[in-house]
């Protein structure tokens, strides 16, 4: 069983080498926001209006920093603030701000200036990246590429696709309603890759059909995104 396992592993990394090209992987925008933040409305919105483009993925971290103003924001996790940290320390800033936007893992800006953010999407030359994909329902196949100095690890997001409309009762946005689209729900480090091709299992995470799930490979510690696989599909 074993070696008929390994066997199947070891055809599916060299398909990933002998097939076809797959479809480019997408700019990685991820944006740092919170519904207690009074300046991140506009920002939630250019975010909806990425969600809608094929070449980019844009997803949403709501953070809990700004929960002390009255509004526990309902989709914040201490994991998107840690993620956040980890940009600031690689693009050596004092804090972090909200909304902020992180275009590629390579630079960063605020999240209300949309035509900053996508001059910033324009301009982002992407490595070539390595061919992904998923293999079955739990596991996803990397293939060959440069590894940056320090290493790469390679993330699971499960994230929500729909729209979402909250309405918030107390703090700085108390009244208004607040629009998010991806909205990133999970996010789990499954291992590091070194530049050669290997098979990954994927944990066994919430079980919630309206969450999709997407794979991103970048350096370590914040560095700059390697490479991004779409929900559903290959990615190269």
């Amino acid at each position: 069983m074993r070696t008929a396992l390994i066997s199947f592993v070891s055809l599916v990394l060299t398909s990933l080498v002998a097939a076809p090209a797959a479809a480019k992987s997408p700019v990685l925008v991820e944006l740092f926001t919170a519904q207690g933040c009074s300046s991140c409305g506009k920002a939630n919105q250019a975010a909806a209006e990425l969600a809608e483009r094929d070449d980019v993925l844009a997803l949403t971290y709501s953070v809990d920093y700004w929960d002390y103003l009255g509004w526990k924001d309902t989709f914040a996790k201490p994991a998107f603030v840690e993620r956040q940290r980890a940009y600031a320390k690689a693009f050596m800033l004092r804090d972090v701000p909200t909304p902020q936007v992180v275009v590629a893992g390579k630079v960063q800006a605020s999240g209300a200036k949309a035509e900053t953010v996508e001059k910033l999407i324009d301009g982002a030359h992407l490595p070539p990246a390595p061919d992904m994909e998923f293999v079955g329902t739990n596991r996803v196949a990397i293939g060959s590429g440069a590894s940056p100095r320090g290493g790469a690890e390679v993330w699971l997001v499960r994230f929500d696709p729909r729209k979402q409309e909250i309405a918030v009762k107390r703090g700085d946005n108390r009244g208004q309603t607040i629009v998010h689209r991806n909205v990133v729900r999970e996010i789990v480090k499954i291992g590091a890759w070194t530049g050669r091709p290997k098979m990954y299992r994927l944990p066994t995470l919430t079980k919630d059909d309206d969450l999709a799930t997407a794979i991103i490979v970048q350096g370590a510690k914040g560095g700059r995104v390697l490479g991004v696989l779409p929900p559903g599909g290959k990615s190269r």
